[in-house]
């Protein structure tokens, strides 16, 4: 297993919206072929920062299966106008 962590900034005053539109995409990404959970952090010292956790069955479960879905592309109608940036994501594996 593999988490997809996803570093995102939004734009000032979004905030509310990236949230309403991160938990309106919950039932997406757990009804997704290989995603084991997701979750959601907010910066305290920084509020318009944020950390997408999704666990998946393997990289290409997330790369190649959710990207070319149609959950996908209702994630990123329900968040995408509230990014500032393109979102940093990479790919991690328990190892302690």
């Amino acid at each position: 297993m593999v988490t997809e962590f996803a570093h995102i900034e939004v734009k000032p005053g979004m905030e509310k919206a990236f949230l309403e539109g991160a938990a309106k995409s919950r039932p997406i990404f757990l009804a997704a072929e290989g995603c084991f959970g997701m979750g959601v952090q907010r910066s305290v010292e920084e509020p318009h920062k944020f950390l997408l956790m999704v666990q998946w069955e393997s990289v290409e479960a997330h790369m190649v299966v959710f990207r070319q879905s149609q959950g996908f592309q209702q994630w990123r109608e329900n968040v995408s106008q509230c990014f500032a940036a393109p979102p940093n994501v990479w790919h991690g594996e328990t190892v302690v």
